[in-house]
């Protein structure tokens, strides 16, 4: 997966048109983006449309982002949409393991009750939304087969800070943000899932967008959420991994294999070892996740 995008759950126009933006997965949102009195409305609309998109294909990835597991909110949204069967479940305003733990207790319950596979649906956690958060990274590694990946968010953190801007005059996040950032890159490694970047929330600089993505793939991150679907095209871009690149792995792998037992081989004048190995599988594990 390399961009996932939100779609309000109330909203059956962009639903719709959602489906259309080439996003390898679709998050259908119930939290921020619809309002309280909206939300038993967009419960229905977001079941009714996650079993019609279900059937067609290709298709992207259908994921539902629910209601935080404080706001009381979370059993509704589940009872209302599981039965339709989203692929996964975005939690939002995780605080660590514990609560993806919760969340997948609430998930067995609907699965038996809806005939769905048991530990079938997904979780994404996004892993940063208060200062509270921060300290709980480390618990998400071996917390839950069900999670799939960690993500981060800057827009709720600044409201918990009570900060006056995520970002500094020239664009680029602040400090606390950078700190999230960077968390949540090293404990969904720790983890074993994919790290995911935040959105980009001003749609409409691409160029702005490209060169946060870049930044984002080049540390490691496997994907980047989006708030729009004109970012889909630049963020698919940027995270497809180059022929020139997948050529380069592969023959990383292959110099090792001519070697068996070797901590250092050359290749085309350069030495490697164990790390650039390793660099180079998991390119291609990430391409092999990847729509063709």
């Amino acid at each position: 997966m390399r961009s996932a995008l939100f779609v309000p759950g109330d909203d059956e126009k962009k639903l719709a048109k959602a489906l259309l933006s080439g996003a390898d997965a679709l998050i259908v949102d119930l939290e921020d983006s619809v309002a309280l009195a909206a939300k038993e409305r967009a419960r229905r609309i977001a079941a009714e449309f996650l079993r019609a998109a279900a059937s067609q294909t290709p298709r992207p990835r259908l994921f539902l982002r629910v209601n935080p597991l404080e706001s009381g909110l979370t059993d509704a949204d589940l009872d209302a949409v599981m039965s339709a069967a989203p692929e996964g479940v975005v939690l939002p305003k995780s605080l660590g393991g514990a609560s993806v733990q919760q969340l997948g207790v609430k998930l067995a319950v609907r699965e038996a009750l809806c005939g769905l596979g048991d530990g079938s649906t997904r979780i994404f956690a996004i892993a940063t939304e208060s200062a509270r958060a921060l300290f709980g990274m480390e618990s998400y590694r071996g917390c839950s087969p069900r999670l799939e990946g960690l993500a981060w968010g800057g827009e709720d953190l600044s409201a918990d800070l009570g900060a006056e801007s995520n970002r500094l005059p020239d664009g680029a996040y602040a400090g606390p943000y950078n700190l999230a950032r960077n968390l949540t890159l090293v404990g969904a490694t720790a983890a074993n899932v994919a790290p995911i970047d935040t959105v980009f929330t001003n749609f409409r600089d691409l160029e702005g967008l490209r060169a946060e993505a870049i930044a984002a793939r080049r540390d490691g991150f496997w994907a980047k959420m989006a708030i729009h679907p004109a970012q889909i095209p630049v963020i698919n871009e940027v995270f497809t991994p180059t022929p020139e690149t997948l050529a380069r792995a592969r023959a990383i792998i292959a110099a090792f294999a001519a070697a068996p037992g070797a901590g250092v081989v050359a290749l085309d004048g350069e030495m490697l070892d164990r790390p650039h190995q390793l660099r180079a599988e998991r390119i291609l594990a990430r391409a092999r996740t990847q729509p063709d």
